[in-house]
């Protein structure tokens, strides 16, 4: 089975934007050796015209062959007049109020996401990029497997969330660190298989 994982750019203080999502403030730390890092390791997570204007277009997936997106997350996009804004994925956008899709290549959940996701975890492939953003990491909570997190040097106070849910314990095992001379720290985390109470 594959896993989903939540590969996400956050503040210090565990904001992914500001309050309507927008995070273009974040892109001045990739440097080359942050790029570089994202290119060898998780170069499909660069967004198609990103890979494009870096001359990338022609990498192979590494980790993921899907993406699945909330609908601000992707109106983020759609603002820029993009509709295909992972061509080199497989793409899902969730979302209640976006009727058609106004790409063939997106695919739209509109009704029962955590059974769509688990249909995907079932398939055969690589696996699953959870792109954002807090309204469906919430929702999709209890199916992460996998959390990446982008750490930027940055506090923003208030904004968007990293997940917004109702409080609940819930223990991940960090599986991996590294740091960069700009500031950011990428920490991967898995989910912890035993209970919280220690029982297993």
């Amino acid at each position: 089975m594959r896993k989903l994982t939540y590969f996400v750019a956050a503040s210090i203080d565990g904001f992914i934007g500001d309050e309507s999502g927008e995070a273009a403030f974040f892109t001045r730390f990739v440097d080359q050796e942050y790029l570089d890092f994202l290119r060898e390791e998780y170069p499909e997570t660069l967004p198609t015209h990103g890979q494009r204007a870096l001359g990338l277009e022609e990498l192979p997936n590494v980790r993921f062959d899907t993406v699945i997106q909330g609908r601000a997350s992707y109106e983020l996009a759609l603002r820029e007049g993009v509709t295909s804004p992972y061509a080199q994925l497989r793409q899902l956008v969730a979302s209640r109020t976006l009727g058609e899709s106004p790409d063939p290549a997106v695919e739209i959940v509109s009704a029962d996401v955590v059974g769509r996701v688990r249909e995907l975890k079932a398939e055969d492939g690589l696996d699953i990029y959870l792109c954002g953003g807090s309204r469906l990491a919430g929702a999709l909570r209890a199916e992460i497997d996998e959390l990446v997190v982008k750490s930027y040097p940055v506090l923003l106070g208030s904004g968007m969330p990293m997940l917004t849910a109702e409080f609940r314990l819930e223990e991940f095992a960090l599986a991996g660190f590294r740091s960069f001379t700009n500031g950011v720290v990428v920490r991967t985390y898995g989910r912890e298989e035993r209970s919280i109470r220690g029982t297993s």
